[in-house]
């Protein structure tokens, strides 16, 4: 029977799943249950919590997508390396995360009849198996996001879509690092045409020189500025005609200080 898959926000149903220890027709209508959900809903697996019940038991759809592996009690017991891989659960349906896990894991986890395997997995199928046997601790990949990671995710939520996230306008650029050179090449500009006020005529020459050097710097910044904010800014569509708007008057008031300077600088040096 096809079951309804518990998704955010509904929270977990228990903090701990619990281990089988009757084998009998109830678990293996769960388990039956759990194949017939993934089937109706194309997906690689699913634990017993995912449709409501407080079991341990993950089901794992097999690659030749015609057999299924039940893991009855499952437990990791040894780990290695580490991986970070965007996942998707349907605990979160339409988002994604950066998460990071085991490259390598083994488990030990019972069959129908109550008998002990062991497995090893590795790749795809060991982050799968982490993610299903997180859900046996009433946990989701939420919980393995790193600080900011979590902070991008929890965007996402409140978007309710990956795209929302990504086509998103940001507040900061990392154009907005060349404005700050622009700004600091302004300022020296500026200190040197103050400073040539309380000079001789000859040392006045030699400033005059290095403000053109500034000048010259300043005006390439703004160049290199305007071409790589165009660049910057297609990659958020929804908020590209405002971000251009942006990037001529930011390049124009930037030009109009720059030529104000160097004018009260040639007059005065």
């Amino acid at each position: 029977m096809i079951k309804e898959i518990i998704t955010y926000p509904t929270p977990p149903s228990v903090q701990y799943a619990t281990d089988v220890r009757v084998f009998n027709e109830e678990i293996f209508s769960l388990i039956e249950d759990i194949k017939d959900t993934i089937e109706a809903n194309s997906l690689e697996a699913l634990a017993a919590f995912q449709i409501g019940s407080y079991y341990n038991i993950v089901v794992v759809k097999k690659s030749n997508e015609k057999d299924f592996l039940e893991l009855i009690n499952p437990r990791i017991i040894s780990n290695s390396g580490k991986v970070t891989t965007t996942e998707t659960t349907a605990y979160f349906p339409g988002l994604s995360a950066e998460v990071t896990r085991y490259e390598k894991i083994s488990i030990v986890y019972q069959d129908r009849e109550g008998k002990q395997h062991s497995l090893k997995a590795e790749g795809d199928l060991s982050i799968l198996l982490q993610r299903k046997i997180d859900y046996t601790f009433g946990s989701s990949f939420l919980n393995k996001l790193s600080k900011d990671e979590k902070k991008v995710f929890q965007k996402k939520l409140e978007f309710g879509s990956d795209i929302a996230i990504s086509e998103s306008c940001p507040t900061t650029f990392k154009r907005d690092f060349i404005i700050k050179i622009i700004n600091i090449v302004m300022i020296a500009m500026a200190v040197l045409l103050t400073g040539s006020l309380f000079v001789n005529e000859e040392i006045s020459q030699q400033l005059w020189q290095y403000q053109t050097y500034l000048f010259s710097s300043a005006i390439v910044l703004n160049v290199i500025y305007f071409f790589y904010a165009q660049y910057e800014g297609r990659k958020f569509t929804s908020c590209t005609s405002c971000q251009i708007g942006n990037i001529i008057g930011t390049t124009v008031i930037s030009l109009i200080k720059l030529f104000v300077i160097i004018l009260l600088s040639y007059f005065i040096m």
